[in-house]
């Protein structure tokens, strides 16, 4: 090999390692503005959602309040007729209040929760057991309704649950010190201490 191909390998060799960096480096860039427009797109995604999100969340609190409006109508007629002392139309304005706004739950999908039967604790709370001679660990008295939303629970039914009946006994009093049967003081029913005679002689 002469001294001149000896020189030109050296230059070509480095000529080609000038291109592959050059490839690379627009490679490099290639994937720098891709990520870039994929980041602007994910953020106008984002931004759009949130916007769409607000937009339905204003749109259901509007439909709702427009619902409750007659509510709130029937309501302002219930309590004129409280003050005008009209007990009749308060108590037809009262139940009026409550079924529409019963009704408009229920559009809303609020669905009561069944008490009927044996007590369940996904949906019941159980406030306290009772003697009863219905079966036990089924409902016997509902001391606040609950209610569901769809598959969700907003507030478990608080109730009251049967336990097995006992057979009634009369409390038994243990006599303490210085009670006779009776329990009173001194021992005999009727009976009671007489003062010692002052001299004892008499």
């Amino acid at each position: 090999m002469t001294a001149e191909e000896r020189t030109e390998q050296p230059e070509s060799q480095e000529v080609e390692a000038l291109d592959e960096l050059a490839v690379l480096t627009r490679e490099r860039d290639e994937y720098l503005d891709r990520l870039q427009r994929l980041k602007a797109e994910f953020d106008n995604y984002r931004k759009r959602e949130a916007r769409l999100q607000s937009e339905r969340a204003s749109y259901a609190a509007e439909r709702l309040v427009n619902e409750l409006l007659p509510v709130l109508d029937d309501l302002e007629r219930a309590l004129d007729a409280a003050a005008k002392h009209e007990e009749a139309k308060l108590e037809e304005g009262v139940a009026l209040v409550h079924r529409a706004l019963r009704e408009t739950l229920v559009k809303e999908g609020l669905e009561e929760i069944e008490t009927d039967g044996r007590f369940d604790p996904h949906v019941h709370e159980a406030l306290l057991s009772q003697p009863s001679s219905a079966e036990e660990g089924s409902v016997i008295e509902v001391v606040q309704k609950g209610y569901r939303l769809g598959d969700r629970v907003l507030r478990p039914a608080r109730v009251v649950v049967a336990a097995p009946e006992e057979a009634a006994q009369p409390p038994v009093r243990d006599s303490g010190p210085g009670e006779g049967a009776s329990g009173e003081p001194g021992g005999s029913l009727g009976h009671e201490r007489q003062p010692a005679s002052g001299d004892g002689n008499g």
